[in-house]
């Protein structure tokens, strides 16, 4: 019998093909704040999420919670216009739902952003930090339920969770256009609430750059799938337990907004660029 995860995500997929979104090559999430990149898009079809069968809703004001079928770079996305958390009370299986989804309507690769705090005290909010790295503080796994195997290896190898080549990629856009991106590691926390001052110090002491509340599952979840995938943060508050302000969100978005002009170019530009 197929686990009820695989019926479900057939009905979605389903679903979606019959309002258009046909044979998508690359599946696009979008973070907190960073909605731009739609404008980018030759729009063919959007379905709020709330109509799509089995879809968590997004419960995060600040989350259009649509899925978006078009063109970008003369390649067919599909974008996910805000994500799911875990802090909202989904599982780690509902936050990355939308990933299988995307995976069974026929994407080849996955892009990634996200909002996060700068723990390296080298990057500064506003900047941006390509994930060659994450360190899995969730507490949960997206692979860790019956029937797993049915859709992959239940040992998951992430000794190279992000794709090599289109990181390259991102970097090479970044340095021949004079754009700030640094590289390091992501910690995915499982949130609502902001760390304490000595949290922080302990992200830091174990190896992260930035933390943030998503990006972890939907990365597991891709490398269970075998679908290459890249991750970039923007960079939105500082995380100095030394010099520590109160968390602002209106003045998060702010550096998000900030930002995101240079992410969409290199989103763009790197599906502009990809081999399919």
């Amino acid at each position: 019998m197929k686990p009820k995860l695989i019926q479900q995500v057939q009905e979605a997929c389903e679903f979606l093909t019959n309002k258009g979104f046909d044979q998508p090559e690359i599946g696009i999430i979008l973070g907190t704040g960073l909605g731009q990149l739609v404008h980018s898009i030759d729009v063919i079809s959007e379905i709020h999420y709330t109509v799509i069968p089995h879809f968590p809703l997004a419960t995060v004001e600040f989350h259009k919670g649509k899925l978006i079928y078009g063109t970008l770079g003369g390649k067919k996305v599909v974008v996910m216009q805000g994500r799911f958390h875990l802090y909202e009370g989904y599982s780690p299986v509902e936050v990355t739902f939308p990933v299988r989804v995307m995976h069974a309507l026929g994407i080849k690769k996955l892009l990634v952003s996200n909002a996060s705090g700068a723990l390296n005290l080298k990057f500064k909010k506003g900047e941006m930090m390509l994930i060659n790295d994450h360190i899995n503080l969730q507490g949960s796994s997206p692979l860790a339920f019956s029937g797993v195997d049915q859709l992959g290896e239940r040992f998951v190898d992430m000794n190279t969770p992000y794709d090599p080549a289109m990181s390259q990629a991102l970097v090479k856009l970044a340095n021949d256009h004079g754009i700030k991106l640094h590289q390091g590691v992501y910690v995915g926390v499982r949130g609502p609430e902001l760390e304490t001052k000595a949290e922080y110090r302990y992200l830091r002491l174990i190896g992260a750059d930035a933390v943030g509340m998503s990006t972890v599952p939907e990365i597991i979840v891709a490398n269970h799938l075998k679908l290459p995938v890249v991750a970039v943060s923007v960079l939105t508050d500082e995380c100095d337990p030394d010099h520590l302000a109160p968390v602002d969100i209106a003045d998060i978005i702010a550096h998000a907004q900030k930002a995101e002009p240079d992410m969409v170019f290199l989103f763009k530009n790197l599906i502009e660029g990809l081999a399919l």
